[in-house]
């Protein structure tokens, strides 16, 4: 995640007067990189191109046209993560509380602008601004958390529903005794064990991660972190292998990394990636599948099997088309989409390198943390 009060904050100023915003830019820019209108149809054409960057918004209320309080209304309705002050020259109460009352306005300053009020006002603005970036990307990592555990939780209880209508038909057929169709009732039976555990370790992982990190923020467990590897060696503790498939996977730890942006979306990204390693590897001969934690020369985990490979057309379009060779289990395509839009909500990538019968490796790129030490293994 980068951290949003590492560039200067940027103001947006609304004063008919040129002198005013002149005075206005020389007193804090300094501290914060400013931009001026004349009008309030100015600042809307500037909000048009700059809103993005705009912290901040200034405004006089007396001014030709449309006044402060109308320009306010706007802001608020089009751009509500900027934080909104008035500045008035006026002691009209029924102005005042009206943007107070429908909390069109933050604060309110009076003219003549003294610095030390300004500077004071404008520092619990951007602390405000902060605040809400701050929920709001809270927000977008449940929304993304959310999106990624229905997904999850979406393929295999469509296989379950496909494999019960499959076992109802066997069973009401006349010839549901015979040999090869009690293998197909069996075989129907273990594919819904095997997905229904499946949903019950995603459950289980995703409440055990956001139990933990409740309690770190809490106080309660603050001298630990989670790591990359700890995040790999959690999965493959709760997954639900089946047949042997435990003894396919391998880990290799080059040098840890804490995970500190999302840590239980990224375990529910490892959990889906291994599950398409394993359903890649189902007629394989030697099944392999390899995780890689290094922090050198940046941090990453690497997921690598030796399955039938992806064919070029389709790599190209796995992260932006939903694309699925498993749709009669239930699958949409979504997954690798999910994947990658997660990793880049916490700054980080992913990357997808297959060769035709050779195999595919899935990076996790993540952000260097500043101050982050990594420990060899």
């Amino acid at each position: 995640m980068n951290d949003i009060r590492q560039t200067q904050p940027t103001l947006l100023y609304v004063d008919d007067e040129e002198l005013a915003r002149k005075y206005f830019a020389r007193a804090v820019g300094g501290d914060y990189e400013v931009l001026v209108a004349g009008s309030s149809d100015e600042a809307i054409a500037l909000l048009q191109q700059e809103s993005a960057r705009i912290a901040v918004l200034v405004t006089d209320f007396r001014m030709p046209g449309r006044d402060g309080g109308d320009l306010l209304r706007q802001v608020a309705l089009e751009y509500p993560h900027i934080v909104r002050i008035l500045v008035t020259a006026y002691a009209d109460v029924d102005v005042l509380l009206q943007t107070v009352n429908t909390g069109e306005v933050f604060r309110i300053l009076e003219k003549p602008l003294k610095p030390a009020s300004v500077r004071e006002t404008l520092a619990l603005a951007i602390e405000r601004y902060h605040e809400r970036a701050i929920q709001n990307q809270r927000l977008m990592a449940i929304d993304e958390t959310l999106a990624f555990l229905a997904h999850e939780l979406n393929t295999p209880l469509a296989a379950i529903t496909l494999n019960a209508s499959s076992i109802e038909h066997r069973v009401d057929a006349p010839e549901h005794t015979q040999p090869d169709s009690q293998k197909d009732i069996a075989d129907a039976a273990r594919a819904m064990r095997e997905s229904a555990q499946y949903c019950i370790a995603m459950v289980s992982s995703f409440w055990r991660s956001v139990h933990n990190g409740h309690r770190r923020l809490a106080g309660t467990d603050a001298r630990s972190e989670i790591t990359a590897h700890g995040l790999v060696s959690a999965l493959l503790d709760t997954y639900p292998f089946s047949n042997g498939q435990r003894s396919w996977v391998q880990v290799e730890v080059e040098s840890d990394f804490a995970v500190v942006t999302q840590p239980n979306c990224v375990a529910l990204v490892l959990s889906s990636l291994l599950s398409n390693a394993l359903r890649a590897l189902a007629d394989v001969p030697s099944p392999s599948v390899r995780f890689v934690v290094t922090a050198q020369p940046d941090p990453c985990i690497r997921i690598s099997d030796n399955g039938p490979g992806i064919p070029p057309e389709i790599k190209a379009r796995l992260l932006t088309d939903p694309i699925t060779t498993h749709a009669k289990s239930g699958g949409n395509g979504l997954g690798l989409i999910l994947c990658n839009r997660v990793m880049q909500s916490c700054d980080g990538a992913l990357r997808i390198e297959s060769t035709s019968g050779v195999g595919t490796t899935v990076m996790l790129d993540f952000p260097h943390i500043k101050g982050q030490t990594h420990r060899s293994c």
